[in-house]
C-alpha cells in the first residue's frame, strides 16, 4: 500500500492575473513527486482587511476556508514579489489572518524568490514575519527561481531546463524536511 502524499499548501502573494510568482508555483506542481501533493491556494483577493474585532465576532468565511487549508498542510510553499522594497499588502493581510489562528505555528515553510534581479528586502522582511508567526523555516535563504518578471507562466517556466532545475531544488527540500506517512 502506497503512503498518502504529503500536502504541501502553495501560497502567492501576487493578485496578478499573470503573475511570475503563480507561474512558479504552478510549475512546481507539475514537476512534484507523488510523494508531495501541491495545492494552490486561490483565495487571497477575497480575504476581506484585517481587522482584530473580527476575530472576536464571526470570522468571515474565506478567512475559516484559509486556515482550514492551512491546517491540513503539512508544509507550506510561498512565493512572493517584492513591492516597494517590501511585503505586498494583499499577502501580509492573509498573514495578518493566520497570526491568531493556531493552524499555523510550527508549520514547516519554504520560501521561493522569484526575481531575476535578486530583490531581498521584502524575502528579508517575510522571513522575519513567518519567524515571528513561530513558522519552521526549512531553508535560511528563500530558493532561487529566477524568472524574466511579470507576466511569466507555468508553461514558460517549465521550457527551461535551468528553472525547472531550481524548481526540482525547492522540491528537494520539501520532501527531505517532510516525514514519510
Amino acid at each position: 500500500m502506497t503512503a498518502p502524499a504529503q500536502r504541501v499548501l502553495c501560497l502567492s502573494g501576487s493578485l496578478r492575473r499573470t503573475s511570475s510568482n503563480t507561474a512558479a508555483l504552478q510549475a512546481a506542481r507539475q514537476l512534484a513527486p507523488s510523494t508531495i501533493d501541491l495545492e494552490l491556494y486561490e483565495g487571497l483577493g477575497a480575504l476581506p482587511l484585517f481587522n482584530p474585532d473580527d476575530e472576536m465576532a464571526a470570522v468571515p468565511a474565506s478567512v475559516s476556508a484559509l486556515r482550514e487549508a492551512v491546517g491540513r498542510a503539512d508544509a507550506l510553499l510561498i512565493a512572493c514579489p517584492e513591492y516597494a522594497h517590501g511585503v505586498p499588502g494583499a499577502f501580509k493581510n492573509l498573514l495578518d489572518w493566520l497570526v491568531g489562528s493556531l493552524e499555523f505555528p510550527g508549520k514547516p515553510v519554504l520560501l521561493l524568490n522569484t526575481a531575476a534581479r535578486g530583490s531581498y528586502h521584502a524575502q528579508e522582511a517575510l522571513a522575519e514575519i513567518l519567524v515571528t508567526m513561530s513558522a519552521q523555516l526549512l531553508a535560511p535563504q528563500p530558493v532561487l527561481v529566477a524568472l524574466p518578471g511579470a507576466g511569466c507562466s507555468a508553461a514558460q517556466v517549465l521550457v527551461s531546463a535551468e528553472r525547472c532545475a531550481e524548481l526540482q531544488a525547492a522540491l528537494d527540500v520539501l520532501v527531505e524536511a517532510l516525514p514519510v506517512a
